[in-house]
Formats: structure tokens, C-alpha cells, sequence
């Protein structure tokens, strides 16, 4: 058995300053000692977005005290720590420099070894922070930057099965619920409007039917849904162009996954099956159920974050470097932050989703 590992993780990469205490015990159990999370939703609403400017300098002031609160609520001190973890990327690069400097800086005068964690990584293992869950699973990544499937084996071995090729799904929420003119974030404000809406009173594109693989695509669909809310004021039908909206996410994002979930079965037969969703996509309820339902029918145990740990947080970043601390992984002061940083880098450089240059829509 591996010493237990009580690491402080930072998570800057986009528009929440959060810091956090985990301890994960020899036995492999993570317990969350402490978890905070500044938020700049009041800074970034008056842009209907993230603004990144605003973003790295908000990092810049609040890190040290929520850092601090962070140790103060576990009860500790920097001298307790075994290591420190800190995002390192993707992401909004001023950001994630601000946390893995600050990451650094801690290492370097308390001695700690640093682990400069793969956001994507952090969500990966994120639904380890509220039950035990064993490698191998199927996951699937669905935030507002990022739609995966994903094949992951254990820490730092992920394979991907299928990726968004324009759009990710949190993404589409955020700009059909600007579109609308919902308040900021507008993922959560479509969901709410959903409620009582009617799913089928409006048509909405179906992305990549002819496709058999599982990739994604949401751009259309957000498209579509823009122009359609133009002319939508009553307020019913504003319900049902939301529900509508929401079934026709969680649709595609279902259906991707039930086919890999069928590839998935034949390269795993006779072990156990399970399927894990996580980011912040994973906290919506309709959503959810979809996958649930999917993941019951092709005999997949399912399962997903509490819901604190959904949306970026400090936790997964703290689980993350601690599972690596476990196998003796650790990094330089020298680690550099990352704009993008595939968990399957095999995939992304055979099989690019997106190319550099001004073609393409995420040029």
C-alpha cells in the first residue's frame, strides 16, 4: 500500500478561483478535507461570457486567500501537505498560469513536490471523489469547452473514442440561453426554463446521422436554435424551444454514447462495466436521466461527480496530483501552462478534431 497523500490543489483555468484539501488514504479512498470555489459570475455577466482579461486578473487577486481558506477549513497548515497540484492546462492560459505559479511558489518554499495536473484529467476523476470507483471506465467529458468519450484505464492512460468536432455541449447551452436573452451563465437559466416546456413543439437539426462513429456536433444545432428564438417571445413558447433545446442535447449525447458503450463492451467482456459522466453538463437533470437510462439497457453500472464537483473545482485537481503522487509522479518548476493539452495525445496528433489556421470553426 501507498502512503496517504494530502495534496492542495488550485484550479484557475477559466472563471473560478478555487482551492482545496484532499487526502486520498493507502487503500485508494478520497476524502475531502476542504473545497473552495470564487466565483466571477457577477464580474464576467455584464458580457453574457468569460471575458479572459478579467478572468487572469481576478485569479491573480483572490488565489493566496482562497488557498488560505482552503487550508484553514481542513484544519492545516502548508506544513501538512505531502504535495501541491495545480491545473496546468487547457484552458484560458492567464489563468492557468496565475494557479500554476502560485503551485509553484508553494512547492518551491515549503519542498513539496509539484504535480501539474491536465484539467481534463481533474474531471476524469472527478466522480472518485464521491464513491469507489475502479479503472477501467468508460467516461464521458461534457462541459462548456470540452465533449468527449473516453476509455480510461487508469491515471494518465486515457484513450479517446469520440470528440466534439466543433461545439461542445455546454457551449450550445450557454449561446442558445444568450440567444434567448437568459441571464449569465445560461446553462442552468435554459434548464430552468425547460420546465413544463414541450419538447416537440419545435424541430431542431440532428448532427452526423450518417456518421457511424462518435464524434459530436453541436453548431448547427446551436445555429438553428438562435435563429428559431428570434421569434419566440410568448412565454410558453419560449418553455418549449428550451425543452426542446435540452432533449435534443441530451438526444445526441446519448445516442454517441450508446454506441461506444457498444465498443466498449466487446474490448471489456466478462469485466465489469461502468460509465462515468462528468463535467458540468454531467449536473443537468434531463441530461442525466438520458444517460442513466442508456448506460441501464447496455448493462453499465452508472455514475457521476456529487454535484459540487460537476462544474470546475479544486477537489478532482487535488485528487488528480494525489493519484499521481500515489505512483511517484511528479513534476518540475519548470512545467509549462498549456492553452490545449489532450488527455489522448496519440489520438490528437493522428486525428486532429480541430487544425490550426483561419479555417474551421474553432479557428
Amino acid at each position: 500500500m501507498t502512503a496517504p497523500q494530502t495534496v492542495l490543489g488550485l484550479e484557475t483555468s477559466c472563471d473560478e478561483t478555487a482551492a482545496a484539501v484532499v487526502r486520498r488514504h493507502a487503500d485508494g479512498r478520497a476524502e475531502v478535507l476542504s473545497s473552495i470555489v470564487g466565483s466571477q459570475i457577477a464580474a464576467h455577466a455584464p458580457y453574457g461570457g468569460v471575458v479572459p482579461e478579467i478572468a487572469a486578473r481576478a485569479h491573480v487577486e483572490t488565489i493566496e486567500a482562497i488557498a488560505e481558506a482552503a487550508l484553514a477549513e481542513a484544519g492545516m497548515g502548508y506544513g501538512d501537505l505531502t504535495g501541491v497540484a495545480a491545473t496546468a492546462g487547457p484552458g484560458l492560459v492567464g489563468g492557468v498560469m496565475v494557479g500554476l505559479s502560485f503551485g509553484k511558489a508553494v512547492a518551491l518554499a515549503r519542498g513539496l513536490p509539484l504535480v501539474a495536473v491536465n484539467h481534463l484529467e481533474g474531471h476524469a476523476v472527478s466522480a472518485r471523489l464521491g464513491a469507489e470507483i475502479a479503472y477501467p471506465f468508460l467516461l464521458l467529458l461534457v462541459s462548456g469547452g470540452h465533449c468527449q468519450l473516453l476509455e480510461v484505464a487508469g491515471v494518465g492512460a486515457c484513450r479517446r473514442l469520440g470528440s466534439t468536432i466543433d461545439d461542445a455541449a455546454g457551449e450550445a447551452f450557454d449561446k442558445i440561453a444568450k440567444a434567448m436573452g437568459l441571464p449569465y451563465p445560461g446553462g442552468p437559466a435554459l434548464e430552468a426554463l425547460a420546465e413544463g416546456g414541450d419538447p416537440a413543439n419545435f424541430t431542431l437539426p440532428r448532427m452526423l446521422l450518417g456518421r457511424k462513429d462518435c464524434d459530436f456536433s453541436f453548431s448547427g444545432l446551436k445555429t438553428a436554435a438562435a435563429r428559431l428564438a428570434e421569434g419566440v417571445t410568448e412565454p410558453q413558447a419560449r418553455r418549449d424551444l428550451a425543452a426542446c433545446v435540452q432533449a435534443a442535447i441530451a438526444t445526441q449525447l446519448a445516442e454517441k454514447s450508446d454506441r461506444a458503450m457498444q465498443a466498449y463492451a466487446l474490448d471489456h467482456a466478462g469485466q465489469g462495466l461502468r460509465f462515468v459522466v462528468a463535467g458540468g453538463v454531467a449536473a443537468n437533470r434531463a441530461v442525466r436521466t438520458r444517460l442513466q437510462d442508456v448506460a441501464a439497457a447496455r448493462g453499465f453500472s452508472f455514475a457521476a461527480p456529487p454535484l459540487a464537483y460537476c462544474t470546475d473545482n479544486a477537489a478532482m485537481i487535488a485528487l488528480a496530483g494525489a493519484e499521481r503522487l500515489a505512483l511517484g509522479m511528479s513534476d518540475p518548476l519548470d512545467a509549462v501552462a498549456r492553452p490545449r493539452w489532450p488527455l489522448d495525445a496519440v489520438a490528437a496528433a493522428a486525428s486532429p478534431t480541430h487544425t490550426p489556421g483561419r479555417k474551421g470553426a474553432k479557428a
